[in-house]
């Protein structure tokens, strides 16, 4: 009996202590996320800016979040990953609370963005827990089904928070809650998390990293002059299209270098392309769909002859309930994938996110009909969440863990970044999502929104059906 439990006994021990510290974090990235969701207004009041004003703060921190987390991640594997989680966590601590004493939109919006060095907690935690569990994928994906089960039970839990105190306490009072929390958990992690050996040798790739942020720059920046002056913009294609071409110079820079900060060669294999592109087609509706369905939400049906003609209450209580069932899909991940595979369960998650979206097109007329719909979409989209990230270090070497966790952040981010530019172009048709004054956008706005939403997951389930299987394709170790 002792033979059949000495091995695994340390292994579970040492991977659930730690899974227990990096909880701390995403319970900061959680209030993070959902924090100010009810209090955009409120900001935009405190800060004297209009409400479309506050669509820059997405667009500020998706490109700063884009440009670090590959960087950020590959150091990881290089230094250490609790080193550059600390990092990370200082970074968004010193954001928070310059965001508390910002005297001026300008000021608010850099330090909103700088915050945006949080996204590569996720990535990173997911590499830690794998190697602590000695490339067990099971304890792997257990842990990164708790860490997104925490987060997104976080995010409810931090939209609640700030909507009971924002109109009995001092704007600058509300704003250093989350300043609070980030501090508290820097804390906890610097001092308890155990340190990790670097995993990747080399010096740091910087002429890769110049070009990758370029890149980023380029593309990302494109997108947003697309949702700023519509699809007319000559510059903001010209951005996208410069941007486009520089990957061509980079792939070669990643090529040749000894320590890539990008590994081409293992990105495209067999074992890895399907899950990173399974992120880019995630990101189109996790990061691009929510605005979109808010303001559906709040059109009137008796004005325009749909919508669900729902008040902010009803909006939060969509939101919760999309969320909560996140939660779901994260936590039953793992037992779907013990029973079938990681592949099969993948699948099976993208086609939930296909179907919940395809429900919307008949199905939008009733608040009943729309909470169904968000259930499904939401248990598949939880459980994709938990799922890449997991998949992506199954599928690399254990010197490349952070690096590969890594890119399906910020791939997942630009996917979000592309569909938000063409959901701002199909709604954009007789009115705008930036500036509501101008017009209710159209019917067949939404209609596109779903059915682009619909068919990336498609398209994600049907790659991953295709490809080898991502669970034990080339693993080099």
């Amino acid at each position: 009996m002792s033979g059949l439990t000495r091995t695994p006994a340390p292994a579970r021990v040492s991977v659930w202590s730690v899974v227990g510290l990096l909880v701390l974090l995403e319970l900061g990235s959680g209030v993070l996320q959902g924090y100010y969701t009810p209090i955009y207004t409120d900001i935009a009041r405190h800060l004297d800016i209009k409400d479309a004003d506050v669509n820059w703060f997405e667009a500020a921190q998706l490109i700063v979040s884009a440009i670090l987390v590959p960087p950020l991640a590959r150091l990881g594997d290089q230094i250490g990953h609790k080193q550059v989680l600390v990092g990370a966590t200082i970074v968004t601590a010193l954001g928070t609370w310059a965001q508390v004493f910002a005297p001026s939109f300008g000021t608010f919006l850099v330090a909103w963005a700088i915050t945006g060095a949080y996204v590569v907690w996720l990535p990173l935690e997911i590499a830690i827990v794998h190697l602590r569990a000695n490339g067990d994928e099971e304890l792997t994906r257990r842990g990164a089904a708790l860490l997104v089960a925490v987060l997104e039970t976080s995010v409810i839990v931090g939209a609640g928070i700030s909507g009971a105190i924002v109109d009995s306490v001092p704007m600058t009072v509300v704003l250093a809650v989350p300043a609070v929390v980030i501090t508290g958990v820097l804390f906890g992690i610097w001092r308890w998390l155990p340190a990790t050996a670097p995993r990747g040798g080399g010096g740091f790739d910087w002429s890769g990293l110049s070009l990758l942020t370029l890149l980023l720059v380029l593309v990302m920046g494109g997108l947003v002059v697309v949702r700023v002056q519509g699809p007319g913009s000559v510059t903001a294609w010209l951005l996208v299209a410069l941007g486009l071409l520089a990957t061509v110079p980079f792939a070669r820079v990643e090529l040749r270098s000894p320590a890539p900060l990008v590994d081409i060669r293992l990105l495209r294999s067999p074992a890895q392309l399907p899950i990173q592109l399974t992120a880019a087609l995630s990101g189109m509706s996790v990061l691009g769909a929510q605005i979109p369905l808010s303001t559906f939400a709040r059109t009137d049906p008796d004005t325009v002859g749909y919508g669900l003609g729902a008040d902010a209450g009803f909006v939060s209580v969509l939101i919760v309930v999309y969320v909560f069932a996140m939660v779901v899909g994260a936590l039953l991940y793992p037992r779907l994938a013990r029973r079938t595979s990681a592949r099969s369960a993948m699948i099976a998650s993208a086609l939930l996110v296909a179907v919940g979206y395809a429900m919307w097109l008949p199905w939008h007329h009733s608040t009943e009909q729309a909470l169904l719909n968000m259930i499904v979409a939401g248990v598949g989209s939880g459980s994709l969440v938990a799922a890449i990230p997991a998949a992506a270090v199954a599928a690399a070497p254990a010197d490349s863990a952070g690096m590969a966790t890594g890119l399906t952040n910020a791939i997942k981010t630009v996917g979000g970044a592309v569909a938000s530019a063409i959901f701002a172009i199909a709604l954009s048709a007789t009115g705008s999502i930036a500036d509501p004054k101008r017009g209710h956008a159209p019917l067949s706005g939404y209609l596109t929104v779903w059915a682009v939403c619909s068919a990336a997951a498609l398209v994600a389930a049907v790659v991953l059906f295709l490809t080898r299987r991502v669970e034990s394709g080339l693993r080099p170790r």
